[in-house]
């Protein structure tokens, strides 16, 4: 009997436990939340206990069979920008902020109906993630004070804080340990995202314990080089009917963006800085940069909405364009901090999506992240770049061109000459591949944030990406749609 009475302690601490993950960072249910299947999991893990910086984190498990699915790791950009705020609750995530901030609806096109997803907040400094160290908050791409398995391997453009993420995060999440991994992201997780790729393969070429069991690299409308994503600003602009040909064509043959930084171009011509400025003021605040077929939502207006609990919802072809707002306002209430177990430190600022404090590296913009893809690619790992083609903040024109040079460099041939790709008997977009390990695609009618604006195309992709498919070239129904 005391055999039986001692196994069925173990699995009844298996059943409350959840396989072993850590029941203290278990979200019974957040506030406003509609009734779900599947787990979600949300704390803290400690990159440096010396310093006092922890990174916040939200895990949801796949809606179906999670034991069987992969793990993908979502990262969003700026520098120091919320995964969470982003990925999570606005993109990608199970759930959306409704209209009067105050509770949440499904997401009918999560990703996690194709995998186990996981949302940081990094580096330190960003939404509730933070540090104990106040210097900790001037950081950068190269961060200093690496790990012993860091300072071995000389990774001068590691993600420290992500790799140390990483390798704490599956203690407490062991049945990850090795599982299948993908990591994605967008926008300057086109240097977050490369750089952590590379940290986990050095871990893999030194550990003698477990390896990252890595599977492929997807970013969408990453920044990889500057001096080629800028430009290619001015000229979505100009081919996009927002500037004169006066305009346009004084930046593209007057500018020279070889040393620019974010927001400060050096060694540029009067004529090319008076260019930059009309352009700017002609395209107007009136226009989101990020996606320029969508409306603006007024925040004046929808945060004394909010306030009054009113519904702010304003929708512009099939988006809620004011979602950011809502959600905001969401992740400040009390009791949703509670339940996700967040700001236990009770920082002196309220959540925002970007960070207010953090002063990021206005130089690291400038480092080209080709050679990381090229040794991922190098390393046998699938990498997917995608664009939303209604972005001008880092538009398709950059992106293809740089995926174009980095086969050339690498001796790739063309193995899916460029055309469409089909979801739901429609054009989702157009791609191309190269060597079978280095694809570009775009998503038609997609902002920067891709699954924001798309939302059933991007888990089309995704979810041809994660299975290791390529994209259809024809109308047939596929098992994605």
């Amino acid at each position: 009997m005391g055999v039986w009475w001692f196994c069925g302690l173990v699995i009844l601490g298996l059943v409350i436990g959840g396989k072993g993950y850590p029941e203290e960072d278990l979200v019974k249910a957040l506030p406003g939340q509609p009734k779900v299947g599947f787990r979600q999991y949300a704390g803290y893990v400690e990159v440096d206990v010396k310093a006092g910086r922890s990174l916040f984190y939200y895990f949801v498990e796949a809606e179906v069979k999670p034991d069987e699915k992969p793990l993908a790791l979502w990262l969003n950009g700026g520098p120091g920008c919320s995964s969470i705020g982003g990925g999570a609750f606005t993109e990608l995530g199970p759930f959306f902020p409704t209209g009067d901030g105050r509770g949440l609806r499904r997401n009918s096109k999560s990703w996690n109906k194709a995998s186990n997803l996981l949302f940081v907040e990094s580096p330190a400094g960003v939404g509730w993630s933070y540090s104990n160290t106040s210097s900790d908050y001037t950081t950068g791409d190269a961060k200093t004070g690496k790990t012993k398995m860091q300072r071995c391997c000389d990774q001068a453009l590691a993600a420290m804080d992500m790799h140390m993420f990483m390798m704490e995060w599956v203690k407490k999440f062991p049945a990850f340990k090795s599982r299948e991994l993908y990591l994605t992201g967008e926008s300057y997780a086109g240097h977050y995202i490369p750089q952590l790729a590379a940290a986990l393969l050095d871990h893999n070429e030194h550990s003698k314990e477990y390896k990252f069991n890595i599977k492929g690299v997807a970013i969408g409308n990453p920044l990889l080089r500057l001096d080629r994503d800028v430009p290619a600003t001015y000229e979505y602009f100009w081919s996009h009917g927002m500037i004169s040909d006066e305009v346009g064509l004084t930046i593209m043959n007057q500018c020279d963006f070889d040393d620019y930084t974010f927001g400060s171009p050096h060694n540029v011509s009067q004529a090319c800085n008076n260019a930059i400025s009309e352009a700017n003021t002609i395209v107007s605040e009136y226009i989101n940069n990020y996606d320029v077929i969508l409306d603006v939502c007024y925040p004046s207006i929808v945060e004394q909405e909010l306030r009054l609990k009113k519904m702010a919802t304003k929708i512009s072809v099939g988006v809620d364009v004011c979602m950011t707002y809502e959600r905001r306002f969401y992740f400040n209430l009390p009791e949703v901090q509670k339940a996700l177990h967040a700001n236990r430190t009770n920082l002196p600022y309220t959540w925002s999506m970007c960070s207010n404090i953090l002063k990021y590296s206005d130089t690291d913009g400038n480092i080209n992240i080709l050679p990381l893809l090229k040794r991922i690619i190098e390393n046998h790992i699938p990498v997917w770049i995608f664009s939303g083609d209604q972005d001008s903040v880092v538009p398709l024109l950059g992106s293809r061109t740089l995926v174009r040079e980095l086969a050339h460099d690498m001796g790739f041939k063309i193995t899916v000459p460029y055309g469409a790709w089909f979801h739901k008997g429609q054009v989702g977009g157009w791609q191309t591949e190269y060597g079978n390990l280095l694809t570009f695609a775009t998503v038609r009618g997609a902002a920067h944030m891709v699954p924001y604006a798309q939302p059933a195309r991007a888990l089309h992709l995704f979810s041809s990406f994660i299975r290791g498919r390529r994209l259809p070239n024809n109308t047939r129904p596929s098992i994605d749609d």
